[in-house]
C-alpha cells in the first residue's frame, strides 16, 4: 500500500488501469443490462418489472461500497498518514452518491407497481436516503476543508463516523418490519433463480469496474489540481 504513496508511482499504474477499467466496465455493464432487459424471461410474480433488478441491485451495493471506500481510505489516512488515502476518499464520494441516487430512483420506480406506492418511510429506504445526505455532507465538508486549508482529518473522521449507517442499511430489513423484501443473497446461498442471478452478478461486476475506473480518474484529476496549485505557489514565491 505504501509503495503507491509516491504520486509518480501511482500515476504510472493509474494511467493505463483507468481506461482499462472504464472500457471493460462499459462493455460488461452494457452486456449485462442487455441480457437482463431483453433475454431473461419475466418473473412469475413480478412480471416484466423484475428487469429493474439488474440496475437497482448493483447501484445499491455500490452506493454502500462507495462509502466503504471512504471509510477505509479515511482510516488509512488517519492511522498511516497515507498521502493518497484522503484523495481516494474524496474521489469515491461523487460516484458513490450517483449510485445511491440511482438506487433510490429505481427503487421508487420498482416500488410503485410492486407496493402500490412510490415511497415508504421504512428502515431500508430511509437509511439509504440518509446515505445520500451523508454523501452530500461529506462532499461539502471535503471541498470546504480544501478551500479553507483545513486539515483533511475532519472529513476523514466524518467518513469513519458515517460508516455506522452501512450495517444499518444491510440489516434494516431484518431488524424492522419492512415492505422491502428480506436479503435474497446471503453468505453461501441465494434465493434468486439462476436465470436472474447470473446476469445480476455480471452487472455487479461491470458496474464495479466502472466505479473503480471513475475513482481512479477522479484521483488523477485531484492530484493534477494539487500539483498545478503547488507549481503556481512555488512560482509566486520565486517571483516575490
Amino acid at each position: 500500500m505504501h509503495g503507491f504513496a509516491n504520486p509518480k508511482r501511482f500515476l504510472s499504474l493509474a494511467n493505463w488501469l483507468t481506461p482499462l477499467l472504464l472500457g471493460s466496465g462499459l462493455l460488461v455493464s452494457a452486456g449485462a443490462l442487455f441480457w437482463g432487459l431483453f433475454r431473461v424471461a419475466p418473473d412469475r410474480l413480478m412480471g416484466e418489472t423484475v428487469r429493474i433488478l439488474f440496475l437497482h441491485v448493483p447501484t445499491a451495493w455500490l452506493g454502500m461500497g462507495g462509502w466503504s471506500v471512504i471509510a477505509l481510505s479515511s482510516l488509512a489516512f488517519l492511522v498511516w498518514r497515507h498521502p493518497l488515502a484522503a484523495l481516494a476518499a474524496r474521489a469515491a464520494a461523487v460516484p458513490g452518491f450517483v449510485f445511491t441516487v440511482i438506487c433510490l430512483a429505481t427503487g421508487s420506480i420498482w416500488g410503485r407497481p410492486t407496493w402500490g406506492t412510490w415511497w415508504v418511510w421504512d428502515g431500508r429506504l430511509t437509511s439509504m436516503l440518509v446515505l445520500a445526505f451523508l454523501y452530500l455532507a461529506y462532499i461539502a465538508l471535503a471541498q470546504a476543508a480544501e478551500r479553507e486549508g483545513v486539515s483533511p482529518r475532519i472529513p476523514a473522521i466524518f467518513g469513519l463516523l458515517g460508516a455506522i449507517n452501512i450495517p444499518i442499511i444491510n440489516r434494516s430489513v431484518v431488524w424492522w418490519n419492512s415492505l422491502h423484501q428480506p436479503p435474497s443473497i446471503t453468505m453461501g446461498k441465494s434465493a434468486i433463480d439462476a436465470q436472474f442471478l447470473v446476469p445480476l452478478m455480471v452487472a455487479v461486476l461491470g458496474f464495479s469496474l466502472l466505479f473503480g475506473g471513475v475513482v481512479l480518474a477522479r484521483m488523477r484529476a485531484l492530484l493534477a489540481d494539487i500539483q498545478a496549485e503547488a507549481r503556481l505557489r512555488r512560482r509566486a514565491m520565486e517571483a516575490a
